[in-house]
Formats: C-alpha cells, structure tokens, sequence
C-alpha cells in the first residue's frame, strides 16, 4: 500500500497547531524547593522537641532526691542536700550532710537523733578557745542534733550547741564519746537519750535497764567520712545497768556499767 503524500503533510499541520495552542508548563522547580524547606523545619523542630525532652529527663533524674527508710533503733537515713552538677556534668560534694541515726516514741513523745557534719564551718560559728588560750581546730563541724517532744536538747545555748569542729572527714577525736541526754536535770530524769559515738570496728550498742529490758541501736555513719553515732531512749523512771558494743560478727568489744 503506498502512503498519501497529502496526508502526511496534513497530520504534521494538525500537530503544529496542537503545539502552538497549548505550550508545555515550565517544570515547578520552586514550589518543589518550597516543599523541601518545609520538610526540613519539620524535621529540625521534632529533633528539638526530642532533645529538650531529653534534657527534662536528665534534669529530673539528676534532682530528685533519694528516701531512705526509718528505724526506731536503726540506721534511717534522711534526704541529704541534692549535689549540684558542675559545669562538666561531675556532682558537687554538698557542703552539709545529714543523717537520721534512729528516731521513735517513748513516754508517749517522739524523740529523734541525727548526725550534721558541715564540710567547712558555717557562717556565724566561732570556733571556742581551749584553757590555754588557743583556738580549737578544724575546718569542719560535726553536730549532734536530739529532740525530745519536738524540742531539741540545749536548744538554749543556741544553734551550734552540741556541735564540735572537727578536721577533714576522718577525726578522731569525734570518735570514742557516750552521753545521757534529758530536757531536765542534766539527763538524769524524765526521758532521755544515751549517745554513742563509738570506734570504728563497732556495730551495735546494747543498753541494759533496770527493769530486765534492754534496746539495741545499731551504728550509723556520715556518708564518705568516719563520724558515727547510735542512738537509743531510756524512759521516765528507768535507769541503765550495763551499755555494752559489739562488731559486725557479734563479738562483745565494750561493757561499761558507771551509768547506776
């Protein structure tokens, strides 16, 4: 079959006026740019919103504070001071540290003991002066803080009675102390507390009354030094007989029988 010279000539004008009558669109190269910009702000504020997520977490984990449990006659530490992160991320060592050595009811009062050591001493504090005329050392200060009925013991003598300065976290001379502690009559009446604050190697305490009864108050430690204390109530009308320490495997290492 031979082509129609005359047809092919007319398709080629048809198409030429196909062409003319609708021009092709340019390609959409800006509103292609547009969508992506769009896409990447989207991208950049949900990574955002992610890190600052992020940040909250850490925070919180990083000031919540830690609960301990409560004993009567035992180890029942309270909530120490939240160490603050240096510019580094390390936590700073906090300047005063807390510690609830035992705490309970006796005589129908509620009555606590607690360790306070200070890193370095506090504002207002004046170290004493000692019978030859020097001022006492240290660079720190360990106090001792009792209550009886809500109302702490030698609260008179103002906020740092009971208090010693004490050198570095490991002074000796803060160790191998015992006391009678009363609201009245020096601690030989009414509801008192007996203070232990022993050597190392010690445990627990066993304080024998004169009613056959005895009460046994474990030790406590100031977290990261050797000031340490255990604490236990002597009730109106009772009296002590014997305080004997023991270490951790239960071998008597103190009997003491001056408190009749």
């Amino acid at each position: 079959m031979t082509p129609d010279p005359g047809q092919e000539d007319r398709l080629r004008a048809a198409f030429a006026r196909s062409r003319d009558a609708h021009p092709s669109s340019p390609p959409p190269v800006e509103r292609i740019l547009t969508v992506a910009r769009t896409r990447r702000r989207r991208v950049r504020a949900a990574t955002a919103a992610a890190v600052a997520g992020a940040a909250c977490v850490l925070t919180a984990a990083l000031t919540l504070p830690f609960l301990g449990p409560h004993s009567s006659t035992g180890p029942a530490h309270t909530a120490s001071p939240t160490a603050s992160p240096t510019a580094t991320g390390t936590p700073r060592t906090p300047d005063t540290v807390t510690v609830r050595v035992a705490e309970g009811e006796t005589d129908h009062q509620p009555w606590s003991v607690a360790l306070e050591f200070h890193r370095t001493l506090p504002k207002g504090y004046t170290r004493p002066v000692l019978p030859d005329g020097s001022t006492a050392p240290g660079d720190g200060l360990l106090c001792q803080r009792m209550y009886i009925g809500g109302i702490r013991i030698d609260h008179q003598a103002g906020p740092w009675s009971d208090c010693q300065p004490v050198t570095g976290t490991h002074d000796p001379q803060a160790n191998g102390n015992t006391g009678l502690w009363g609201l009245h009559d020096k601690g030989v009446a009414g509801t008192r507390l007996i203070v232990a604050n022993p050597e190392p190697e010690v445990a627990y305490g066993v304080v024998h009354l004169s009613d056959g009864s005895q009460v046994k108050a474990l030790v406590v430690t100031v977290p990261g030094t050797g000031y340490r204390a255990w604490a236990a109530p002597i009730a109106d009308g009772k009296t002590i007989t014997s305080v004997d320490e023991y270490d951790a495997l239960d071998h008597r290492l103190g009997h003491s029988t001056e408190w009749r």
